[in-house]
């Protein structure tokens, strides 16, 4: 399964807790840009607030207000204004019950003093902070803290109405949100915090505002991939291809997600992003290349077999024999592609292989070789990449996207306890059971291929 879209949840996954966007997280979106991948933030934030990281870090799109509000950098693809009567019933019910409150409007979340507090970095890091056994000591401390505050004025509130919201935001707990649900039925409640409530249009999510993007940058669900935290977080993760749960998440988004990555403090982004394929992460004393083909299967190998080679080798004879097996199934699978499926003709084929098997032994054993071992073996696997260049370019197929494809299907074969898994009388490695449905790479072939014989359709004409 090609992923070509990455979205993040921004407080608590796309931010540390100290607010600020990783240096892997950032490196990790460098790669991805490199290789195509479309890369945006889903929010509860407002536009104005996530400008800035799309233009620090060349961000494709946002998706912000929940979906209410979608963005390029450098246009407004999409608004859905809250109905005036919604907002002014909402300010109403907020004032009646002295709840502070807050409108989204196109530069950010504007009318109360507590919910800035509570979104700025102070608010956000002792949300964290605070041990889930005094979850119920704390919201009876904060109903009580905000029945002391003088009720906001009814008429800033509306004059700051005038102008187009996309969200309410309401100082309320968890336990009160039942209340609202029944008293507005015709809007949806979300939440990021156990203090406020998120309140938008029925019909909208940050699922549907990456859906809507999908229809303009030409992606399906199926193909983006999505990072988040929290409850508002849910509907994301559980309808696009993999859903990825903080490792610093709520349980309930965990138990829905695909995966469940390290914390938005110890490079979860990246983590998690490297075990799909998508990136390659460093590790301490592990080297790169600037083929990042070798990088991205060098993560794969990790997995699979626990550690990797860092220091230059020479395969032993029986090794090197497996290596080669490995390479020969895939050479007898393209001769029987290219049969048709002809069994007479891939049956030939296969007879003349063994011909030019044996003609290829008697020619390499009749002449001397004064290179070392490791220099023969580099120098025949290097003629095997360019080999398998010069098919491609023959073929007229570009083999980056597919190369991509065949990664990612690999890399599916890692379950989610992040581990690789052996069937244990034959030690091949087993698929997780929905690995066809997800990652079986036919597919993602097929489809681009269409694609590249369109292009070139196109480019002819």
């Amino acid at each position: 399964m090609a992923i070509k879209a990455v979205f993040f949840d921004i407080d608590g996954t796309f931010l540390n807790d100290r607010k600020r966007v990783s240096s892997s997280t950032k490196k990790a979106i460098s790669q991805m840009k490199e290789d195509g991948i479309l890369v945006g933030l889903a929010t509860g934030r407002g536009p104005g607030f996530v400008q800035p990281f799309m233009d620090n870090l060349g961000l494709d799109f946002a998706v912000t207000y929940n979906g209410q509000y979608i963005l390029t950098h450098d246009k407004v693809l999409y608004q859905n204004q809250l109905p005036k009567s919604t907002v002014y019933n909402l300010i109403r019910y907020a004032t009646k019950h002295r709840r502070e409150i807050s409108l989204g409007t196109s530069t950010g979340l504007v009318g109360s003093n507590i919910i800035s507090m509570g979104t700025s970095k102070f608010g956000q890091i002792v949300s964290r902070i605070v041990p889930k056994s005094w979850a119920k000591m704390v919201e009876r401390s904060f109903k009580s803290l905000i029945r002391r505050f003088k009720p906001q004025s009814i008429e800033t509130l509306k004059t700051i109405m005038r102008e187009p919201i996309y969200q309410v935001v309401m100082v309320a707990t968890v336990g009160e949100t039942q209340d609202i649900k029944e008293k507005f039925p015709h809007v949806k409640i979300t939440r990021s915090s156990p203090y406020s409530a998120d309140i938008i249009s029925a019909d909208q999510s940050k699922l549907k505002g990456i859906a809507h993007l999908g229809e303009v940058f030409d992606f399906e669900l199926s193909e983006v991939m999505a990072f988040g935290d929290s409850e508002n977080d849910l509907e994301m993760l559980s309808g696009v291809g993999v859903g990825v749960a903080m490792g610093n998440g709520e349980d309930e988004l965990k138990d829905q997600a695909t995966h469940v990555t390290d914390t938005n403090n110890q490079n979860g982004i990246a983590k998690a992003l490297s075990h799909y394929g998508l990136i390659h992460f460093e590790t301490e004393n592990s080297f790169t290349s600037d083929d990042d083909n070798f990088n991205k299967v060098k993560d794969f190998h990790h997995l699979m077999d626990g550690s990797t080679t860092d220091m230059p080798r020479v395969y032993g004879i029986e090794e090197a024999s497996h290596r080669s097996d490995f390479k020969l199934e895939e050479i007898v699978e393209f001769l029987y592609a290219s049969s048709g499926g002809d069994k007479r003709v891939f049956g030939q084929a296969v007879l003349d292989l063994h011909a030019a098997l044996d003609k290829a032994a008697l020619k390499v054993s009749s002449k001397e070789h004064s290179e070392s071992t490791m220099v023969g073996q580099v120098d025949a696997l290097t003629d095997l990449l360019y080999l398998t260049y010069g098919s491609f370019v023959l073929m007229g197929v570009d083999p980056k996207p597919f190369f991509d494809t065949v990664h990612e299907a690999n890399m599916g074969k890692i379950f989610p306890d992040g581990k690789a898994h052996f069937d244990p009388v034959t030690h091949k490695i087993l698929k997780p059971s929905d690995w066809e449905a997800r990652f079986a790479p036919e597919p993602h072939i097929k489809r681009e291929l269409d694609r590249q014989i369109q292009k070139s359709i196109q480019r002819n004409k």
